[in-house]
C-alpha cells in the first residue's frame, strides 16, 4: 500500500511526469485511438514486455497516457498501488463488481446505497447465478450473520446515499476478513479522499464516481477504481474486454478537478455542516440527516474516522410529498437536479427524482420517505446557501 501523503498536494501533483514533451505545464491531452510500432522487432519487444517505454499502449482500449496520468494521481489521494478511470461511476462499479464474482457466489450489500448499484446487484448479478443479501446501514452484527463460506463480496458506501450513514469500516473489515474470503469494496463517492481513505481502514478497493466530487464541474461523466496492484489487475482485463474506458479528454477535466479538489471539500464541508444546523433548527424540518449532527445515528463513526461530513444534506420535510416539492421548488440558488459534487448547489426531491415510478407504499418499501430532500452545496458563499434553503422553507 502506498505511503499516505498530504491530499491537497498530492491532489495537484501526484501522477506528474518529471518532465513532459515541449516543457508543458498541464497534462496534454493524448487524443489517439491507437498506437504505433516502428518495425515488427519492436513490436515482438513490446509484447514480449521488454519495451524501454512502461507507459505504452497497444490500443486505446487498453490505456491512454494522459488517462494513466490521472489513474496514478487517485491512487495517490487514496493511498493505493494503482487506479483506473472508467467511462461513469456505473461502469466503475459494475466491471469491479464482475470481476470479483462467478455464479454460485454471494455478495452482501448495505440497503441504504445507490439505487443503481442496488439494482445491479439484485437483478443484473442474479441472472448470472449470483446471490445477495441486503442488510441495514451501518449494522455490522446483521452484516457478521450474512455472511456465508461462499461470499465473496461485500459492497458499502460511507457515507451512504441519501440519508449518510457512516459505516465502522476498520470492524466491518475485520469481521468480514475473519469470516472467509470476501473483499470489501467501498463507493466513497460522498466522501471523497479528503474526509476518509478507506484503503486505510481496511477496505480491498475503493470506488468513486468521479463525476461528482473529482471532477467538481458538472461537466464530465467518469468514475474510479483504486486499490492494490493484483485486485486492479483483475478489473483493468475486464475493462479492456467490456470497454468501459474513459475517453483522454474526459481524463483530463478530472485531472483538473482534482487539483480544486481538497480547496472545493473543505468549503462543501463547512457549508453543509452549516445548512444541516440551519435545517435542524426549523419548525418544517421533520428530521436531517448529515453525519457531524450529533443526532446522526453514526455521529460516533463520522467524529471517529472522519475529517469532514461531506457536501451532501438530506432531510424530511413535515407534510410529506407536497410539502417537500414546495420547498424544491422555492429555492432560487439551488438548482433541481439528480447529480452532486460540483461547484453549483443541487437540490432535488428525492421521490420525484429517483423514484418517480414508486407510489408511497413502494417508497416505504425502499426506505425512502415521501418527505425526503437531498441537497448537494457547492462552493458558493456559505451564508447565500444558507439563506437561500430558509427562504425556500419559509
Amino acid at each position: 500500500m502506498r505511503r499516505a501523503t498530504s491530499t491537497s498536494t498530492d491532489a495537484v501533483h501526484a501522477g506528474e511526469p518529471r518532465a513532459r514533451p515541449h516543457h508543458t505545464l498541464t497534462s496534454p491531452v493524448a487524443l489517439t485511438a491507437t498506437y504505433t510500432f516502428e518495425d515488427s522487432a519492436d513490436l515482438a519487444r513490446y509484447m514480449r514486455g521488454e519495451d524501454a517505454d512502461p507507459g505504452r499502449e497497444e490500443y486505446g482500449r487498453y490505456g491512454n497516457p494522459t488517462t494513466r496520468e490521472v489513474e496514478r494521481r487517485v491512487a495517490a489521494l487514496e493511498a493505493t498501488d494503482d487506479a483506473l478511470l472508467f467511462s461513469s461511476g456505473m461502469a466503475a462499479v459494475t466491471t469491479t463488481l464482475l470481476a470479483l464474482v462467478k455464479s454460485g457466489d454471494h455478495v452482501v450489500l448495505f440497503s441504504d446505497c445507490y439505487r443503481r448499484t442496488r439494482q445491479f446487484v439484485t437483478s443484473t448479478l442474479a441472472r448470472l447465478g449470483v446471490r445477495s443479501t441486503l442488510v441495514p446501514p451501518g449494522d455490522l452484527d446483521a452484516l457478521a450473520a450474512a455472511l456465508t463460506p461462499e461470499t465473496r463480496v461485500v459492497v458499502t458506501e460511507s457515507p451512504t446515499n441519501p440519508y449518510l450513514t457512516c459505516v465502522d469500516l476498520a470492524e466491518l473489515s475485520r469481521r468480514v476478513r475473519a469470516a472467509g474470503r470476501a473483499r470489501v469494496v467501498v463507493d466513497a463517492t460522498f466522501a471523497t479522499p479528503v474526509n476518509l481513505r478507506p484503503a486505510l481502514a481496511g477496505a480491498d478497493l475503493v470506488v468513486h464516481s468521479a463525476t461528482k466530487f473529482l471532477a467538481g464541474h458538472n461537466d464530465v461523466l467518469a468514475g474510479a477504481v483504486a486499490g492494490p496492484s493484483h485486485l486492479v489487475s483483475l478489473v483493468r482485463e475486464l475493462r479492456g474486454v467490456l470497454g468501459g474506458v474513459c475517453d483522454p479528454h474526459a481524463a483530463f477535466l478530472v485531472g483538473r478537478g482534482l487539483k480544486t479538489l481538497s480547496l472545493r471539500v473543505e468549503r462543501q464541508n463547512a457549508t453543509a455542516l452549516a445548512v444541516a444546523r440551519a435545517l435542524a433548527a426549523h419548525p418544517r424540518v421533520l428530521c436531517v440527516f448529515y453525519p457531524l449532527l450529533p443526532a446522526h445515528p453514526s455521529y460516533d463513526v463520522a467524529q471517529a474516522s472522519m475529517r469532514g461530513g461531506g457536501g451532501v444534506v438530506s432531510f424530511v420535510v413535515r407534510g410529506g410529498r407536497d410539502a417537500a416539492c414546495a420547498v424544491v421548488d422555492g429555492a432560487r440558488l439551488a438548482r433541481i437536479a439528480p447529480s452532486l459534487g460540483g461547484v453549483e448547489t443541487l437540490i432535488e426531491h428525492v421521490a420525484s427524482m429517483s423514484y418517480f415510478e414508486l407510489d408511497d407504499a413502494g417508497l416505504a418499501a425502499v426506505g425512502v420517505d415521501p418527505g425526503l430532500v437531498r441537497l448537494s452545496v457547492g462552493v458558493e458563499e456559505t451564508t447565500d446557501v444558507v439563506d437561500d434553503l430558509l427562504a425556500a422553507l419559509g
